[in-house]
């Protein structure tokens, strides 16, 4: 999927936006907030932006609403998956590569003038399909990872019906989905189960492509959107799929799980679980926003939510382009503009707290 985006063709109203720091409950005070300033781009300017399918979606929210202000450019986006969104920003290809993955130890070493700037926080349900099962199911992260290893392959399976008292499951098998592209979901997913499950972590481990185990009937799909369709397809399917398409997958009949947390409590992927957790996380980002979010401590916290990543390189190909990129992304973290509940609502994020959109504002300036 790739869209390209010109001065006024498409408009996003912006008539919510002033309420975005009253309503960013873990945002901060505004007083943290003001400093955001968003640098006029110049006159004109094309750059592109490719990656995470997961942010794919607000991106294209992004592009409409900042032309409104700074119509002179242009920017070109495309949902490819975040490996290919690093590799992209890595060689120039692109201005911007999103991802739901930090940069790995070995990007920094291929290319150290690359950064991983945050710029809104999201997280993935477990959805699935289940033919006359509507209900939330409760799933572990040691039980997922008995259904990618092939263990648990049907869905009467004691492993499930255990955790799940009340519910009459069919004896279905299980068929797995996973991306088939390089993927932050992937990484996301994966680093939920080697964080639960030893075994996971040591023979498969977490990356934004992975060894996949050999469960019966597995699936491989392209993108978060590939990954809706394909459950939709396949009765008693499972699939790890990012927020954004939360209201695609429930207009296609899929059902998402409860998931449990490392308090031990079962919790629903919402506007206070999600918050919750990253509240937790708030003060102990580091300033260049490397961090997992993946199972953290906080009691009624959702287990599996993330950075949405800008991967930049500081030095760029003009003054002109880094001046352009700068603005844009200024604009996204700022929560008068993208960071706004205008934007976010939509796709079912969560604004960054004020510290981190601070530290984001600091990498962004570097950008020359």
């Amino acid at each position: 999927m790739t869209r390209t985006f010109r001065a006024k063709t498409i408009g996003v109203s912006l008539a919510a936006a002033a309420t975005a720091l009253a309503t960013a409950a873990f945002a901060g005070p505004a007083s943290a907030s003001t400093n955001l300033a968003v640098q006029k781009p110049p006159s004109s300017a094309t750059i592109s932006e490719t990656g995470s399918t997961l942010l794919y979606p607000l991106f294209n929210l992004w592009v409409p609403g900042y032309n409104q202000t700074y119509p002179g450019v242009t920017i070109n986006t495309a949902g490819t998956g975040s490996g290919t969104g690093i590799t992209d920003a890595s060689n120039g290809t692109v201005e911007i590569g999103a991802s739901d993955a930090y940069l790995s130890t070995s990007d920094l070493k291929a290319s150290p003038t690359l950064q991983n700037i945050p710029l809104a926080i999201s997280a993935q349900l477990i959805a699935y399909n289940i033919p006359g099962i509507t209900a939330h199911l409760k799933l572990s992260g040691k039980v997922l990872a008995e259904i990618y290893e092939g263990k648990v392959t049907s869905w009467n399976s004691t492993a499930i019906t255990s955790i799940n008292p009340g519910v009459t499951l069919p004896n279905m098998p299980i068929v797995t989905l996973h991306r088939s592209d390089g993927s932050g979901d992937t990484f996301l997913f994966t680093t939920y189960l080697s964080k639960t499950t030893s075994k996971w972590a040591t023979s498969v481990g977490y990356d934004t492509t992975v060894t996949w185990p050999a469960a019966p009937g597995a699936l491989a799909e392209q993108g978060n959107g590939g990954m809706v369709a394909g459950c939709k397809a396949t009765p008693g399917c499972i699939a790890y799929i990012g927020i954004s398409y939360q209201s695609e997958m429930l207009g296609d009949g899929l059902v998402y799980a409860q998931l449990k947390n490392k308090k031990g409590k079962y919790v629903m992927p919402n506007k206070s679980t999600i918050g919750a957790e990253a509240a937790a996380f708030a003060n102990h980002t580091p300033p260049n926003g490397t961090i997992s979010m993946i199972y953290g401590t906080a009691p009624n916290g959702y287990p599996i939510i993330n950075y949405e990543y800008a991967i930049v390189n500081k030095k760029q190909s003009s003054n002109t382009t880094a001046k352009a990129v700068r603005s844009v992304l200024q604009w996204a973290i700022n929560p008068k503009d993208g960071n706004s509940p205008t934007y976010l609502d939509q796709v079912n994020f969560q604004p960054l707290p004020a510290k981190v959109a601070a530290n984001s504002y600091k990498q962004i300036s570097k950008i020359k």
